[in-house]
């Protein structure tokens, strides 16, 4: 049995002794990459509990097929592909991706409109997670994801002109939001 010597064993041997089956190589693989996992599986669910469903869902599946991983990108990458489908997979046996329409009229909000960068990141994250799941998914594998609306229409079975309108309803409904925050906040400081 080969003892790892240094501290932080690289990712090669990592990889190599968690697909062995050695459990400290998966402790340590899973603690590398579980903070920023869970970053992204939060940005598609409505609650951190979810998140963290999702997060071991997708964990199970990297190690699992973590013996198909060929080395063609970065093992981050492939991992957050699994948490990012992992936590689609979620949303459409839990949600059924129905799109909703919100009962508010949304305003007619320019792109020029600004907001300060006031808000936390938890707050954002909250607005994210109030989307309809479907506008939601859209919103994160565009915007933040960087997937094209040709792919988001082939990962979520919709059109491309589907994923393009979701997501400017996503955006709306999201700048919306923005400004009641921002209106909220100004009455509390000015009353």
């Amino acid at each position: 049995m080969k003892i790892l010597k240094s501290k932080d064993p690289t990712e090669e041997d990592l990889i190599r002794r968690a697909i062995a089956g050695k459990r400290d190589a998966q402790h340590l693989l899973y603690h590398r990459y579980a903070g920023k996992m869970l970053s992204v599986s939060k940005r598609y669910a409505r609650t951190d509990f979810e998140a963290e469903d999702i997060l071991q869902d997708a964990f199970v599946k990297v190690f699992l097929y973590l013996k198909n991983f060929k080395g063609d990108c970065p093992l981050e990458f492939w991992i957050k592909r699994i948490v990012i489908n992992t936590a689609l997979k979620h949303q459409r046996s839990n949600r059924h991706l129905m799109v909703t329409e919100q009962e508010e009229e949304w305003e007619d909000v320019t792109e020029n409109d600004s907001l300060d960068s006031q808000f936390a990141y938890e707050e954002l994250l909250q607005l994210v997670r109030e989307l309809p799941p479907r506008y939601q998914a859209v919103f994160n594998l565009y915007a933040i994801e960087g997937f094209s609306h040709k792919e988001i229409g082939e990962m979520l079975d919709i059109t491309e002109s589907t994923s393009k309108s979701q997501y400017s309803r996503a955006r709306a409904s999201l700048r919306q939001a923005l400004l009641r925050l921002k209106k909220q906040y100004h009455e509390k400081v000015t009353g």
